[in-house]
């Protein structure tokens, strides 16, 4: 395969001058990391013969599609998170695609209205427990975090890292902004420290008996099991997949866009059709301990030994479109404040 690859940000946002003409291509831009795409664009290139060039980054994106406007190369954007993906679209730098096959193959609350995004793949935002000082079925919920019997046993990441924006965005949609508002405080008040780290740091404080819970996504405990020197620690926490048994476990996306530029329109939408088929999505779960965003496709390995995922079916659109409050509100109760 002849895929071109710009590996590093400052590489990417620097430098490779991607043709914006030659036939038989697609050219990404991609927040998503460049070896978990090596075998969908592979598979892509042997059912198509269409080649990939990949610009990956850390972040920035955006800001380069804004600053190339209609010069630019790329064709399509993936990302990892809701809010930057809905970012290309309040900056009116994607346009709307809508075949059948994606239809038929994504979810609507899984895609924009106007075909503006559609996601890839999902994973859930959990409940990590310690095996040694919960017990199953002691929690349930993502309103449990506020009880007052937590108080100084829950550990998370900022609150304002997009992936608890997202979260804290559907429990606006869910209650509103007050009751909400309220819940924040709750959880802030049960903190056993000032937030910090990534997802697989709180993992890491419950072992060390920081903290007795956590929220993180579903795929950093299939990393940590995957590498043999954090298995054990992974192993000393047992998943809680919040509110199972009503709403649904809030979910969070990687997805992709076409841009407004594209050169190559055609082969891109080719690709996102691909990417949404059953052969791609397994591929792609499979290569992150995701899930699978086609219903039709069952997650499999780890990911399927951990129990079926009941998922919140509510719009990733209006978790979007709460961004803007659940930030204030992270303010407002100076979440990660001492």
């Amino acid at each position: 395969m002849r895929m071109k690859l710009a590996a590093t940000a400052a590489a990417a946002l620097a430098a490779l001058p991607l043709s914006a003409s030659a036939d038989g291509e697609v050219n990404i831009y991609s927040y998503r990391q460049a070896f978990l795409l090596e075998p969908l664009l592979e598979a892509f290139e042997k059912e198509t013969g269409i080649e990939s060039n990949v610009v990956f980054a850390k972040k920035g994106l955006a800001e380069r599609l804004e600053r190339e406007g209609r010069n630019s190369p790329a064709d399509v954007v993936m990302t990892v998170d809701i809010s930057r993906i809905n970012e290309l679209v309040e900056r009116d730098l994607v346009e709307g695609v809508e075949t059948d096959t994606l239809n038929q193959n994504i979810p609507e609350n899984l895609r924009h209205p106007e075909g503006k995004w559609y996601a890839l793949t999902t994973r859930g935002r959990l409940i990590f427990a310690s095996k040694e000082r919960v017990e199953k079925g002691e929690i349930s919920t993502y309103e449990d975090l506020a009880d007052e019997k937590w108080d100084d046993r829950i550990c998370t990441r900022s609150g304002k890292h997009p992936y608890n924006i997202a979260l804290f965005s559907s429990m606006i949609a869910h209650h509103g902004e007050e009751k909400t508002e309220q819940w924040l405080e709750g959880v802030k008040d049960n903190l056993a420290r000032k937030p910090q780290g990534g997802d697989r740091d709180q993992i890491k404080a419950i072992a060390e008996g920081v903290c007795d819970l956590s929220i993180g996504n579903s795929y950093y405990y299939g990393k940590m099991l995957e590498d043999e020197n954090q298995r054990p620690i992974a192993e000393q926490v047992f998943l809680v997949f919040p509110n199972a048994e009503g709403r649904g476990t809030h979910v969070n996306i990687s997805g992709i866009a076409l841009t407004k530029s594209a050169p190559n329109k055609e082969n891109a939408i080719k690709l996102m059709e691909f990417l949404s088929s059953p052969e791609a999505q397994r591929i792609y779960a499979e290569a992150n301990f995701e899930y699978p965003a086609n219903p039709d496709i069952q997650p499999s390995g780890i990911v399927a030994e951990w129990g079926e995922i009941n998922p919140d079916d509510l719009s990733l659109q209006e978790i979007a479109e709460n961004r803007n409050a659940a930030v204030k509100l992270v303010d407002r109760v100076d979440y990660d404040g001492e």
